[in-house]
């Protein structure tokens, strides 16, 4: 079991601004630990916001960071219930569903609708911000009911709603991403200084890549002194294994989880150093003697592709399209052992290699485990006739895949790099660059995702690097009247705030999670509580021979403690590597990836920052 630093963490200072950007703590050991010299750009300018700044080893600090949060000045924000509006004889498409958002003549259909039945209904225009590839302007219009001080209130509203024949949810003005708004945010920042950082850097997804862990589990199994939740994942078995990447996944240097195609990447390295963010593509063959195999995926199920951006004949798109599981009958995917205890069922051809990439066996259903050390191939649709012609009982099946930058020339990770999923874009070259339409964040005909996802206050977690090298780790609670969120245009500001040059958006929502000493310090938003992720970044101590348990911080008031934590399990990501030398050692994949470098369900509540 890896031993954690010693030392109890060492609280540094704390500062206190009101209406102005904040001076730098008197103290000289503050100054070398402070991610920013200037106030979040978040409500307005007279907010009071205070920063303590704490080491928790050597190179790496956490800034809690508390904003606003007075109400006393109006507006104030308040409750009311947001409706969901049919698509009627005004409607452009009256046989659409009930949406947030509509054209104005359906939403003013439905306000006058209310009002005859006795609601206090009113009709609002929503516009949103321009950001660099998205024109921004009116999304549509919403319906909302009532003015209320409390949650209960509003709820009841709802009820009331509901037995009249309309649907709708109580919701906080506060999480409009109205600029006048007072707060409290809470924002968590861990920096980690290359300079003084003599521990490791490091990404975790666990036993296997198609589980979920929760982000505090991974940092407990793996003796890390701090944490946060990574990329976007499959949650719902219908759009693939939960827990799989919904994207790139270079593990180790090893290519698990292919990109979606264009989108952003985090790309770490062991010593903290050379942190970037950068755009990838892939490709991958299968080569028997004369033949040669395009592949389609690599450890997700075939045929579903979470978050789009894949092959041609994909549908609806091969471009990126968040949140949405793409289909595609015809494909060709491998498996490594890192992908779980079996490769997944259905009907199709599986060739399974030995360790030397020699074909083993042909199955047909596919599915099942894997020899020690092996992989395999799966073939759906008219891919089964080329594999079958291809692999033969005996043979060597040669499978390469091959990392690509957006220039298309190959990158060769190294043992020590990872590269985690993410997006949009936030920053590049110490400017805004917000990228929801690259990306797949913006729904052609759904302009209500993008409202939830993309316009509206959420959990955001973000991650990036300063123009001194420092890679910063960034946690905002939302989703309560506690905590705010963010809007991804406020994430923007924020982590450029914070003096990041670049910055891109990870997993959000309710997936939104730091964890240090072993204990989740944030407010998760899901009513469970932690949610269990697909992988997580953790920050390790320098390996010693006599540690001692290092002394977690207190949780955040709103969090209530962990469970009694689960029996270490091995992390798929360290076993046998050089990372983790007295674990188990992993079994070698049968096929050389080249290149060392997906997945999630439409999510259930619009504004998680998603998944494939």
């Amino acid at each position: 079991m890896k031993k954690r630093l010693c030392g109890a963490a060492a609280v540094l200072g704390v500062l206190v601004t009101a209406g102005a950007p904040p001076a730098q703590a008197s103290s000289p050991a503050t100054r070398p630990h402070q991610p920013a010299r200037h106030a979040l750009p978040l409500g307005p300018a007279d907010l009071t916001e205070t920063r303590t700044t704490t080491t928790l080893q050597p190179g790496v600090t956490l800034t809690r960071i508390v904003r606003g949060g007075d109400e006393t000045a109006a507006p104030a924000p308040h409750w009311t219930v947001e409706v969901s509006i049919p698509g009627g004889a005004t409607s452009p498409d009256p046989d659409a569903p009930p949406t947030t958002l509509k054209d104005r003549a359906s939403a003013e259909e439905l306000t006058a609708e209310l009002k005859s039945k006795g609601f206090q209904a009113r009709a609002e225009q929503v516009r949103t911000e321009r950001t660099a590839d998205y024109a921004g302007g009116t999304l549509g219009w919403r319906v909302r009911v009532g003015t209320f001080d409390s949650q209960s209130a509003a709820t009841a509203e709802r009820t009331r709603l509901r037995a009249a024949g309309h649907t709708g949810s109580a919701v906080h003005t506060g999480w409009d991403g109205d600029a006048d708004a007072r707060g409290p945010w809470h924002v968590d920042v861990l920096t980690i200084d290359p300079r003084q950082f003599r521990g490791r850097l490091d990404a975790s997804y666990g036993p296997d890549l198609e589980q979920r862990e929760p982000t505090s589990q991974l940092s407990r199994t793996a003796g890390a002194t701090a944490a946060v939740n990574a990329g976007f994942f499959v949650l719902d078995p219908k759009a693939g294994a939960p827990g799989d990447p919904a994207g790139v996944g270079v593990y180790d240097g090893r290519l698990l989880s292919e990109p979606v195609a264009g989108r952003p990447a985090l790309v770490t390295h062991d010593n903290g150093r050379r942190t970037e963010v950068t755009r990838l593509t892939w490709r991958g063959r299968v080569d028997a003697g004369a033949a040669s195999l395009p592949l389609n995926g690599i450890n997700r199920v075939p045929g579903l592709i979470r978050n789009c951006g894949g092959s041609a004949g994909d549908t609806p798109t091969s471009r990126p399209l968040h949140d949405v599981t793409c289909t595609n009958p015809d494909e060709l995917v491998t498996f490594t052992s890192e992908y779980g205890a079996a490769t997944p069922s259905g009907e199709g051809l599986e060739a399974v290699l030995d360790a030397h990439g020699r074909v083993v066996e042909l199955r047909s259903p596919r599915g099942g485990a894997l020899p020690t050390g092996g992989s395999s191939v799966q073939a759906t649709g008219r891919r089964v006739a080329d594999l079958t012609a291809a692999a033969h009982l005996g043979d060597r099946l040669r499978v390469s895949t091959t990392l690509l930058d957006e220039r298309g020339h190959r990158i060769r990770p190294t043992a020590k790099t990872d590269i985690l999923n993410a997006g949009p874009e936030l920053v590049r070259d110490g400017r805004l660059h917000v990228t929801p339409a690259t990306d797949g964040m913006v729904h052609p005909d759904d302009p209500s995702w993008y409202y939830g996802w993309v316009h509206k206050r959420n959990p955001r977690t973000l991650a990036g690097v300063d123009a001194a090298g420092r890679t910063v780790l960034v946690t905002a609670d939302g989703r309560s009247t506690a905590s705010l969120g963010l809007s991804i245009a406020e994430s923007a500001e924020v982590a450029q705030s914070l003096g990041l040059r670049d910055a891109v958006n990870l997993d959000g929502g309710g997936s939104t999670t730091m964890v240090t000493g072993g204990t989740v310090i944030n407010a998760p938003s899901d009513a469970a509580g932690e949610r269990p992720v697909g992988d997580a970044l953790l920050i390790l101590p320098r390996r010693r021979t006599t540690d001692t348990p290092l002394h977690p911080l207190p949780p955040h008031p709103r969090t209530a403690p962990p469970a009694t934590p689960a029996p270490q399990r091995r992390s798929a990501t360290h076993p046998g590597s050089r990372r983790v030398r007295e674990r188990a050692p992993r079994p070698v994949p049968t096929h050389p990836s080249p290149a060392r470098p997906r997945r999630t369900a439409r999510h259930p509540d619009p504004g998680r920052p998603g998944r494939r």
